[in-house]
């Protein structure tokens, strides 16, 4: 039986998270303001049918197409946020469940760090996958399960502030989200992404 883990839908992708997903994914790219659909499933090989189902039944494109040891993760755009609606009901009826089904998100970790050691920022800029962090700026990091809820995260923290996005994993054992910027604004930006995680329902780990 299939497990869906993590179901989120955006009605606008912003200008970095756009970016992000054009640098490390390796499907058909969006841009800024197209509405955007977030997935994980269990296990992670059934991603191909689900893939297979959505493309055929909406008028999207995947973004990012995951398969990994347990998981398997999904991402597809539009421009219409109706075609997104389209291909997450879609997804819904072949799973044969409820968006309600999906599982509660759960915020394992989350830290400020302000005035960012500049040996610190090096490190940090060795994996990341989107800008640079630079010294003396605030950095926020978040863990999140399931992963793929990351991606929404990410995109709620910029909507909110100007922040720098640094990095985001939305596949995995959990999804990360680092972003930086002065200290005002990524509070408020923390403060959007983490509600915005909250606000979502679901059944429970």
């Amino acid at each position: 039986m299939t497990d869906l883990r993590a179901y989120a839908q955006i009605a606008q992708l912003q200008r970095q998270m756009a970016g992000y997903i054009g640098s490390a994914a390796k499907g058909y790219y969006p841009v800024a303001g197209q509405a955007a659909l977030f997935l994980e499933i269990a296990p992670g090989m059934e991603i191909n049918s689900i893939t297979d189902v959505v493309l055929k039944k909406a008028n999207v494109r995947a973004g990012a197409l995951v398969v990994e040891r347990t998981y398997g993760m999904l991402e597809v755009h539009s421009d219409d946020p109706a075609d997104v609606h389209e291909a997450g009901q879609a997804v819904l009826d072949y799973l044969g469940c409820e968006e309600s089904q999906r599982l509660k998100p759960v915020i394992l970790a989350s830290e400020t760090i302000e005035r960012l050691d500049p040996h610190m920022t090096q490190i940090i800029n060795r994996f990341r996958l989107a800008s640079m962090a630079l010294s003396d700026e605030t950095l926020y990091s978040l863990e999140v399960l399931p992963a793929a809820y990351a991606g929404y995260a990410a995109n709620e923290a910029e909507k909110a502030a100007d922040i720098t996005l640094v990095h985001v994993t939305v596949f995995g054992a959990s999804g990360r989200v680092y972003f930086t910027g002065s200290t005002s604004d990524v509070q408020a930006a923390r403060q959007a992404a983490e509600q915005s995680l909250n606000a979502l329902d679901g059944r429970e780990h």
